[in-house]
């Protein structure tokens, strides 16, 4: 049996856990294929410029993730980072964080978050925002040879954001002023109106992730699938299967497929009284590995 080391009376790590600083119960209670959705409320101080993106997900979250995946003092790339979520979640984690935004507006608001939300004084931790198109600049990254131990983020769910305003929380929220759409810029991948040309796109960003991702480490992607028209589009599955194809050069391994469960999440009569329609009220968390480097 491997000798143990104590990094605290109470925390025993494994030295040949070489993933994080967990201990063995620690990392099993993290193994399960769900968890709940966790939040500091609508009406907590620190929510506030969360909810201005009409997407936003929670630090908290992403934070499980991030004390899984990674040891303190890694780095966490996110190459659609909205409002910076992953980067405060790896703040306060003590992790360095880079993260990419289309949006001036979001950009600006990630800076204002770190500002008020983590103590930026702290040398525990480095966090960088580009504003910019992920698609040029993940290239730019992979050119200065810039590494990362963990991917983690929530991208663009296709146009549905741009929908009519006919669902209650959409109204609500152009009742309060705030955004309902990603942006209004022609790159964003939230103005795709084909599916498939969407997911193409998107497809290309993360497999070129794939090349800033150090081998034998992981990403994790939290999508939802969704409803178009009449249509159902089992959008983690398609993702899947672009981001796992063995034939391609870049490709990822799957590694699991946990389902973050939101019960906070309003119930609405969709489909009443003729057809059955889903209230949609779980995300997936894609977990896949690059392959480890062969010898």
């Amino acid at each position: 049996m491997p000798e143990l080391h104590m990094s605290d009376e109470k925390k025993v790590v494994s030295p040949k856990n070489t993933l994080n600083d967990l201990t063995s119960t620690e990392w099993v209670q993290e193994t399960k294929s769900w968890f709940r959705q966790k939040g500091l409320g609508a009406n907590h101080e620190h929510a506030k410029i969360e909810r201005e993106h009409p997407a936003p997900y929670s630090f908290q979250d992403i934070g499980k993730l991030i004390r899984f995946f990674t040891k303190k003092g890694e780095n966490v790339f996110d190459p659609f980072c909205g409002v910076g979520s992953t980067n405060k979640a790896a703040a306060l984690n003590g992790r360095n964080s880079t993260g990419i935004d289309l949006s001036e507006r979001w950009i600006e608001l990630c800076h204002k978050r770190m500002e008020l939300e983590v103590d930026e004084e702290s040398d525990d931790f480095t966090t960088e925002f580009i504003c910019g198109d992920s698609s040029q600049e993940i290239k730019k990254l992979i050119n200065e040879k810039e590494s990362f131990q963990f991917i983690v983020t929530s991208p663009p769910y296709w146009s549905i954001l741009n929908k009519k305003a006919d669902h209650k929380v959409k109204q609500e929220r152009i009742a309060n002023n705030l955004a309902t759409t990603y942006s209004e810029d022609e790159e964003d991948l939230g103005n795709i109106e084909d599916y498939d040309e969407f997911l193409d796109k998107l497809s290309s960003i993360f497999l070129d992730c794939w090349d800033l991702l150090d081998h034998g480490k992981y990403a994790a992607i939290i999508v939802s699938d969704f409803r178009h028209g009449s249509r159902y589009y089992p959008f983690h599955a398609h993702l899947i299967e672009k981001l796992t194809n063995n034939d391609l050069e870049k490709s990822f391994e799957l590694q699991g497929l946990k389902v973050l469960l939101q019960t906070h999440k309003r119930l609405f009569p969709y489909g009443y009284p003729t057809t059955y329609v889903e209230n949609i009220h779980h995300q997936y968390v894609i977990i896949l590995r690059k392959p480890k480097k062969k010898k």
